[in-house]
């Protein structure tokens, strides 16, 4: 009888997705920042580019359907449309992301537990896309990078 080898082979069937596993582990978090970018600030730019496309019908879901508490329906959907129009561009600019991330974030906790909460599905996927980015920052590949070098020095504010 052969004996049998202990441990994994290390070029057997697992070797290829070992492989793939190792080159995906190498993609810098800079590729992955600027889609993540992309994706938050298209969903809320979109959002104002809506409500700027009809303002009578958007003052008529903050009046009728959003109900937003402690604010008039004129207030809350200027101040919405003023934050779905800045984020958005600071976002794909990669400036001042970590500040926009964590407003976009504290809007989707409002819109979840005071005007959609059976949306948590959507918005879990936006918090998740927003956490990264205030945690670990736009990445290389942003305006706050650059202006860190240029003048904060060093690379804190990937």
């Amino acid at each position: 009888m052969s004996e049998a080898v202990s441990g994994p082979a290390p070029h057997g069937a697992l070797g290829p997705f070992r492989r793939a596993i190792s080159l995906l582990d190498r993609v810098p978090y800079s590729v992955l920042a600027v889609p993540l970018r992309l994706a938050v600030a298209t969903v809320f730019w979109n959002s104002a580019m809506t409500k700027l496309d009809d303002w009578n019908a958007a003052l008529a879901l903050f009046t009728d359907e959003y109900k937003v508490p402690l604010l008039p329906p004129e207030v809350a959907a200027h101040l919405a449309v003023g934050i779905e129009l800045t984020t958005p561009v600071l976002l794909v600019l990669g400036l001042l992301t970590r500040g926009a991330a964590l407003v976009l974030l504290g809007m989707t906790a409002f819109i979840e537990v005071f005007v959609y909460p059976l949306a948590w599905p959507t918005h879990l996927q936006w918090g998740a896309m927003l956490l990264v980015l205030l945690c670990r920052g736009p990445g290389a590949l942003s305006l706050d990078t650059l202006l860190w070098r240029r003048f904060g020095g060093g690379a804190a504010g990937r």
